[in-house]
């Protein structure tokens, strides 16, 4: 199963595509993923349920979230009542050690995204800051990135032993697909994204 594990709809203060024309534009293209994940910025969306648009477009579609923490911008994949509670997803400045402990804590999993982007990647900020133990994953294939960035996120995750992840990071419609992570069984639902992503079983891969 192909997901795009990195995307924004209108929910977010800088996205531009709904949810369905999302699902329009890979039904019409002919898009390789199977679904897509929504990572509103500085929120969890508790209100949207696309159970009835999964069933009308045959495209799974999952929630998480992206928080902006002290070393960047981080996903969080598992979004429940006691991580809401752990800590302040609209906060800016969180600190990583703290989400990715209590992510963890709670069931899910974090994954600092895009961290060849200045200022909002990790390793900007790993040179003044030093590594943080409990990175496991790190996005190495983001679809909104420049220049050499995905190569930085592929060298860091080499040099460190971090496994990776692709999303999109689609902000408008057509920009959905562009990367995503091939899983060798499905996905259903949350829980299933993330006892996926803690068992290793995933690969990055480049789509279109």
């Amino acid at each position: 199963m192909i997901l795009d594990l990195h995307n924004h709809s209108i929910k977010s203060d800088d996205g531009r595509a709904k949810v369905e024309n999302y699902c329009q534009w890979i039904r019409k293209r002919e898009l390789t993923i199977d679904g897509f994940v929504l990572t509103e910025h500085r929120q969890f969306d508790l209100d949207s349920d696309y159970r009835k648009l999964e069933d009308q477009s045959g495209v799974r579609i999952l929630k998480g979230s992206e928080v902006e923490t002290d070393y960047g911008h981080v996903l969080v994949f598992g979004v429940n009542a006691d991580m809401l509670a752990a800590f302040d997803f609209g906060q800016v400045g969180l600190k990583l050690e703290t989400v990715l402990r209590e992510a963890d804590r709670c069931g899910g999993i974090a994954v600092p995204c895009h961290p060849g982007r200045p200022r909002v990647g990790m390793c900007a900020h790993l040179e003044t800051l030093g590594p943080v133990d409990g990175v496991e994953i790190i996005e190495t294939l983001n679809g909104g990135s420049r220049g050499d960035e995905n190569e930085k996120a592929g060298a860091l995750a080499e040099t460190r032993g971090y496994r990776g992840i692709g999303g999109s990071d689609a902000h408008i419609v057509s920009h959905i697909g562009r990367c995503a992570t091939r899983f060798p069984r499905e996905i259903r639902d949350e829980e299933d994204l993330v006892r996926a992503l803690r068992e290793g079983e995933f690969e990055a891969i480049p789509c279109n």
